[in-house]
């Protein structure tokens, strides 16, 4: 991620904290000092702030370990402002294997309130909202430490996407029904609950509201995406080949490029020397060369040479899955490490679309 700074490697995992971090520091300051608050105040404060975040990290890297346990790795956490982000190659297909990953976070956060618990004794109601709404200090810090710890593992298991809750609520649905189906089913649940929280928001706490849509939003996307690979579900790459498409020689200036783009429906185009593939250049890398080179570069110098090869035999699911991850529009694809031809994201979305028209007809 951009703006991220590494601080170190956890179980092989790379930790990162993106630069924003310092603006909530920054405010958490601001805001004590212009309420009043001394340096003693303002330090317990910001003390409050970094422990929340070691416990954001420790709640995502819960869910980075318990996937490892399934070799499934964990590209980075990257700490944010508004939270931690563990980067999972993928999600675990197998139900019992996704409960145990999207239920390990909130453990953790169970676990540090329990730990906590024994180090103080916990007040009754009516002293425990007035110990919390005096603010951070000495005596209230680890009992501030605990609701934050019971607070954060109840948000994350509601059951909804992208929340923990709603990935547990689809594991225990997929031990009786299709994984696309359950997906369907945890979504629309999400969603009602996500207009409920919308609605109680315009009559209480306006952070309801966006909690709502973000939820709405979440669930939205992950029955897509499912719905997208059980579409896929069967098929290899070579069902999805394209074989003809249009090549560029190096050595053209990128006038030909123009040319080609603006004559024909092609967006993208494999550029080959000697007949053998070498890069791809697309309408942006156009553009950006007709602005900061003039149309009579040759294409070699413009093109990207960032070639991804897969098998023809892959799996379809699968091989939109990695372009997904490695952010590859376009990939060659090889048969018995022959070049056979291309595919690319407009394609097997078309390819989406003709699957899915074709259910609908049975």
């Amino acid at each position: 991620m951009r703006g991220a700074f590494k601080l170190g490697n956890v179980a092989g995992i790379g930790i990162y904290i993106h630069w924003t971090f310092a603006i909530l520091i920054i405010f958490i300051i601001f805001s004590n000092y212009q309420s009043g608050s001394n340096t003693q105040q303002i330090a317990w404060a910001v003390l409050f702030v970094l422990s929340i975040f070691v416990t954001v990290f420790l709640h995502e890297l819960g869910h980075a370990l318990a996937a490892k346990r399934y070799n499934i790795k964990t590209k980075d956490i990257t700490m944010l402002p508004i939270g931690g982000l563990a980067r999972l190659e993928s999600i675990p297909e197998k139900p019992f294997e996704e409960l145990v990953v999207a239920i390990a976070g909130p453990a953790v956060n169970i676990a540090l309130a329990l730990f906590t618990g024994l180090f103080i004794t916990l007040p009754n109601t009516e002293v425990l909202v007035a110990e919390l709404s005096n603010g951070v200090n000495a005596h209230n810090f680890f009992l501030n430490f605990l609701v934050v710890n019971v607070w954060l593992a109840l948000f994350n298991l509601i059951p909804a996407f992208p929340m923990d809750g709603g990935r547990v609520l689809r594991a225990l649905l997929a031990m009786k029904f299709e994984r696309h189906i359950a997906t369907n089913i945890a979504a629309r649940i999400g969603q009602l609950l996500a207009i409920g929280f919308i609605f109680l928001g315009f009559y209480g706490n306006p952070m309801l509201i966006f909690i709502g849509f973000f939820i709405f939003l979440g669930a939205q996307a992950e029955a897509q995406m499912v719905q997208t690979k059980s579409m896929l579900t069967g098929y290899t790459v070579k069902n999805a080949l394209i074989q003809q498409y249009q090549t560029i020689e190096a050595t053209e200036p990128v006038s030909t490029a123009v040319h080609l783009l603006l004559n024909s429906q092609y967006k993208t185009f494999l550029v080959t020397q000697n007949s053998y593939p070498v890069g791809t250049l697309n309408r942006d890398d156009i553009i950006r060369a007709l602005s900061q080179k003039g149309d009579a570069e040759p294409v070699a110098f413009v093109m990207d040479t960032n070639l991804v090869y897969i098998d023809a035999h892959l799996p379809l699911e699968e091989a939109y899955q990695q372009m997904q991850q490695q952010q590859a529009n376009f990939v060659l694809v090889k048969e018995n490490d022959h070049f056979v031809g291309i595919v690319d994201n407009e394609n097997i979305l078309e390819f989406i679309l003709v699957k899915s028209a074709l259910a609908q007809k049975r």
